[in-house]
């Protein structure tokens, strides 16, 4: 992999966070599935904006959480998301490429604006996400450079996706090329509701088209529908050459050519926000994978950075990622 000009190239829906404290009180008043995503309209984001509290706006969206940790780490990142050419939309593109992420997906110049996720954080750090997708939905196999696929170690996509038409094309469209040119291709579930509405295709391309798979305890045991999560480990180990299953405090867990390793979480003194949690194990873990890590030191990196996005309010670092991987002597 030392060969590719890039270290990941990431494909996601391109969204602004908007985070606030909130009450299960809260929730269960305005109808919020408590941890998880739920989409939702624009009248409907207009209401929930109307009704929290002080919030903070940050860019976001899980795949460009990503991006950005892997270039927080020292790496070299690829981002394709569409932003509408909105106000929103600019602060998302500078965000990106003030890290030195590379990212020209063209901006939409009609149609929906650009989409937003509004993040209620409740006392116990469990996030509870309503995403308009808004002009993110828009991303199409028109906006992926092949050339820019083929330049990268690792393409990986986020689950996401699968729900508007044209983005599963894209998503499909870069898988293709990525394996043509013989690089590794990544998929994380992203949400076990997400999973609920594509089961039969997410298992499908974790046994058939996914080089690694990455899913947290709950998306694993709803992919394969089983109530335990030693049941669920066994059954990818046998779909999967290369798993990522991470499981909280618990850390995580890897299955790499039939072997299973078992990675500590990173402890911290406070957990303020789960959000980005697996954004940023994921960024440390591709990291790793990129520069030709094993799979454990690997885990290692995910696990660390993790760890930084969950002390503070927003998923992505805080502090470089890269001087405390070097503090920790893991890079």
């Amino acid at each position: 992999m030392s060969t590719a000009r890039f270290d990941v190239a990431g494909i996601g829906n391109a969204i602004v966070d908007i985070i606030a404290e909130a009450g299960d009180e809260f929730l269960i008043a305005n109808g919020i599935q408590k941890g998880g995503m739920t989409l939702i309209d624009e009248p409907r984001a207009e209401e929930l904006y109307a009704k929290m509290g002080p919030a903070v706006e940050v860019s976001g969206g899980s795949c460009a959480n990503t991006i950005a940790g892997i270039a927080s780490l020292g790496g070299k990142g690829v981002y394709f998301g569409k932003v509408r050419d909105d106000q929103l939309g600019k602060v998302f593109q500078h965000d990106l490429k003030s890290m030195g992420v590379h990212f020209d997906t063209v901006p939409a110049t009609d149609g929906p604006s650009t989409a937003r996720c509004y993040i209620l954080v409740t006392p116990d750090a469990q996030r509870s996400m309503n995403t308009f997708l808004g002009a993110a939905g828009g991303i199409g196999p028109d906006d992926i450079d092949e050339d820019l696929i083929k330049a990268s170690a690792i393409t990986y996509m986020e689950g996401y996706l699968w729900d508007p038409p044209r983005a599963k094309e894209a998503f499909v469209k870069a898988s293709g090329i990525a394996h043509e040119a013989g690089r590794v291709v990544s998929l994380t579930l992203s949400d076990s509701f997400c999973v609920d509405r594509y089961r039969d295709e997410f298992r499908k391309l974790a046994k058939e088209e996914v080089d690694l798979l990455f899913a947290n305890e709950a998306e694993i045991m709803s992919l394969y529908e089983v109530d335990e999560f030693d049941a669920a480990l066994q059954s990818v180990r046998k779909d999967c050459k290369f798993a990522a299953l991470t499981r909280s405090e618990a850390g995580s867990v890897i299955i790499a050519d039939g072997e299973v390793h078992v990675v500590d979480a990173v402890k911290i003194p406070k957990i303020v926000d789960s959000n980005g949690a697996g954004d940023l194990y994921a960024a440390g873990f591709l990291f790793g994978l990129a520069r030709g890590y094993g799979p454990v030191r690997c885990g290692q990196l995910g696990s660390l950075a993790a760890s930084e996005s969950i002390s503070h309010y927003g998923p992505r670092p805080m502090i470089s990622l890269k001087d405390l991987a070097e503090e920790k002597d893991l890079l």
